[in-house]
């Protein structure tokens, strides 16, 4: 069953909708790629959804293990390669908020974001340097 459709509006941009909520995204190309950079970049979306997949699945655990991460914030920085233009490296920074977790609490949760399917999914060749600042 189809997820997304995605309809061309030209000029380098897409129109992209998720059917089960009818939520849309619009993506752009970059400014270093002839675009207008006046949207997220596919290149953007792929970045964003790792640091997004790997919150939630710690999110799961945590949820499951009476543990609140509620006000966490994320940084993401991508960094691109040429010949062939491809993803090279993606930052992701967590800055957890002060709710007194646990050493252990702390370590499953690093361990758990590694689990999360974009991150399994990424070739790789693409350096996914995952950062966990503890309040």
């Amino acid at each position: 069953m189809t997820t997304v459709k995605a309809k061309y509006l030209g000029d380098l941009r897409l129109e992209c909708t998720h059917l089960q909520s009818g939520t849309k995204i619009i993506t752009d190309a970059p400014t270093d790629n002839n675009g207008k950079g006046e949207a997220f970049s596919p290149t953007d979306l792929c970045s964003t959804s790792l640091a997004a997949c790997a919150m939630t699945i710690m999110g799961i655990y945590a949820k499951n293990n009476g543990i609140d991460l509620t006000g966490a914030e994320i940084e993401i920085t991508k960094k691109m390669a040429a010949e062939p233009r491809r993803i090279a490296e993606i930052d992701v920074i967590f800055n957890m908020p002060a709710n007194g977790y646990s050493e252990k609490e702390k370590k499953i949760l690093e361990r758990v974001a590694h689990t999360c399917p974009v991150h399994l999914s990424l070739h790789p060749d693409v350096k996914q340097n995952f950062v966990f600042n503890w309040q």
